[in-house]
């Protein structure tokens, strides 16, 4: 490179540049000779990002996010309400955090008809509530009952919806919402443990205090309470993940009808509430817990945080113990990621394109084929994510799927021409609707150039504000929409209905499903072995109609074959665990088990170390 300086001028600054050189390697040198190399050593980075002694007892200091607006299961939509709602209430079914099954938890076990529309559950004969009533059958059809009732106020009430009779119950009470109870006050004690206001008095069962418009009656079969410990289950279609789908905190069951103050409730779960207020909830291990000896911890502090940045310097000062639920920014993930206090994992939600399938020519699978396959997801996530997301091949983030989708642009090119659309000629620009975000703008622009770059296909990005899409949405004025849906539970039907059922009311304005396709824009189902691993295949027909409510795809492979929707990534959950905190495992779904977690007291940490 040319400093500006003459020839005889660039010489000499070359030799000083040398000379310089020479000297620093010789000093070096002499370094080594009068001092040793061997013993200048490179310091090792620290296996944990703050390696803090453990707390004496045991006790899980935890940031989970800001402060929780509710402490009712109906209303846990995500932590940190589900988190804690989850170590209060124990449901019919658990997750397995290391196997992501369901396992037997207030149920003991449970049965299924042959045509897996019938579930019978057999509840633990020493379920019992913290008042020492024990835990009935009809406690979950009147908490289910009450959720219903709810409507739109509970959280995901769409997972009641297979339930026979409780859509139903939801549609009827829509108008007329359960009371929301103050979540706790700061300037009242705590009355005694287990002995709320809507505590029930009669001495066999827990539902006494319930008004007699919630008792379940033989009308209700739908939902019935045998007997104390029966419970017998019909849904409008058959669901095997059943258990699965009723681990959520809407299916957890309370006492009275939900009216009395939240923080004073009895609780079924391993862990009470001891404290509650704006500097967070205290839960302490519940005395009358059916399995109480397997439960470790002592108690439970959840430290509210306003932002990342404040959970990670209380964490690095070892005020905490743990860190979910945070959000991030990428520098720091790229500092967090070497350290073995570091986590992540997908979590259950996804990013995507839902087609308006009334509109020509996105009625043709093969057209929304070509669309889904000409994007290279891998490219979005590295330059628009830069590590916090990961690709969605397909619609189930936390399962392993035979069939995903791939980049694909030759057969993409392939299925348009045979659409009708030959190098792109005569496709009509895409509307592709988003909602006012950075990211997913940028997202937008990203994909827009693919389609162009792959398929020679124009794309008009269509800008809204979030409380504008859903008239939008209704008049069906667009061609795409991006979504992001969050899947509360590892049910892979209720997965399904919460992607795709989008039809029906929109916004409350009476409007007729846009998604579906003509009535006479009917084609052949999914015909058997059509599907190859990675690969979604070419057909000669034109068009599916879209599933209707009561009629969700029926698997992983038939959405991937249907395409009503182009997946696109999945968000990562990271955390921080402490080295000594054992047992608390981050799946990705909306809450964390509390059972297995314990603290190891004697852990200390490690000496730096240099080499």
């Amino acid at each position: 490179m040319n400093y500006g300086l003459y020839p005889q001028q660039m010489q000499l600054h070359a030799k000083r540049q040398i000379g310089r050189l020479a000297a620093m390697i010789a000093a070096g040198l002499s370094v080594c000779l009068f001092s040793s190399c061997a013993q200048i050593q490179k310091p090792v980075p620290e296996p944990y990002y703050a390696a803090t002694a453990p707390p004496e007892r045991q006790e899980l200091r935890w940031s989970n996010g800001k402060a929780p607006k509710s402490l009712d299961p109906a209303r846990a939509a995500a932590s940190p309400e589900s988190d804690i709602v989850c170590a209060l209430y124990e449901g019919l079914s658990e997750i397995d955090p290391a196997t992501l099954e369901a396992v037997p938890a207030a149920a003991e076990k449970w049965t299924t008809s042959e045509d897996g529309k019938t579930w019978t559950f057999h509840l633990r004969k020493d379920a019992r509530w913290s008042n020492g009533k024990r835990v009935t059958a009809g406690d979950f059809v009147a908490s289910w009952k009450r959720a219903a009732a709810m409507g739109s106020e509970a959280a995901h009430p769409e997972l009641l919806e297979n339930i026979v009779g409780l859509a139903l119950q939801r549609s009827k009470h829509a108008a007329t919402p359960t009371p929301t109870p103050a979540p706790f006050a700061d300037d009242e004690p705590l009355p005694p443990r287990g002995k709320g206001p809507s505590d029930p008095s009669d001495e066999n069962t827990a539902t006494a205090a319930i008004p007699d418009k919630n008792r379940p009656t033989k009308a209700d079969a739908d939902v019935e309470a045998v007997d104390d410990l029966t419970l017998r289950i019909s849904l409008v279609r058959p669901d095997p993940d059943l258990p699965k789908l009723l681990s959520d905190p809407i299916f957890r069951p309370i006492v009275g009808d939900g009216t009395d103050q939240e923080a004073s409730r009895p609780t079924n779960g391993p862990f009470t509430v001891a404290e509650a207020g704006k500097e967070g909830v205290v839960l302490t291990r519940s005395d009358t817990y059916r399995d109480r000896a397997a439960i470790k911890l002592e108690r439970i502090r959840f430290v509210p945080a306003e932002n990342a940045e404040a959970a990670l310097a209380a964490y690095k000062r070892g005020e905490i113990d743990a860190i979910t639920n945070s959000d991030f920014e990428p520098l720091a993930l790229k500092i967090l990621s070497p350290y073995g206090d570091f986590r992540q994992t997908t979590h259950n939600a996804l990013n995507l394109y839902e087609f308006n399938t009334r509109n020509a020519p996105f009625s043709d699978r093969r057209v929304r084929e070509a669309l889904a396959i000409a994007i290279d997801r891998d490219r979005i996530v590295e330059t628009e994510f830069d590590g916090t997301a990961e690709p969605a091949v397909d619609f189930v983030p936390m399962a392993k799927s035979a069939e995903t989708l791939s980049l694909d642009v030759e057969r993409a090119r392939e299925l348009l021409e045979n659409a009708g659309f030959p190098g792109g000629r005569g496709f009509p620009p895409i509307r592709l609707l988003i909602n006012r975000n950075d990211a997913q703008q940028r997202v937008a622009r990203l994909v827009a150039r693919m389609w162009k770059q792959n398929l020679n296909v124009d794309t008009q990005i269509v800008v809204k504000e979030v409380n504008e899409m859903d008239a939008i949405r209704g008049s069906g004025e667009y061609d795409l929409v991006r979504r992001g849906v969050v899947l509360p539970t590892m049910d892979e039907s209720a997965s399904f209905v919460a992607i795709f059922h989008s039809f029906g009311d929109i916004a409350g304005q009476g409007q007729t499903d846009p998604f579906a396709p003509p009535e006479s824009n009917s084609g052949p189902t999914r015909p058997e072995s059509q599907l190859n691993a990675h690969a979604t295949p070419s057909l000669p027909d034109r068009s599916f109609p879209a599933p209707q409510p009561g009629e969700m795809v029926a698997s992983a492979g038939d959405a991937l074959y249907q395409l009503y929707a182009i997946p696109l990534y999945s968000p990562t959950a990271y955390s921080l665990v402490k080295p000594y905190v054992h047992g608390l495992q981050i799946t990705g779904l909306n809450s964390v088990s509390v059972r297995n977690i314990s603290i190891d007291s004697t852990w200390s940490p490690p000496r730096a170390s240099t080499q």
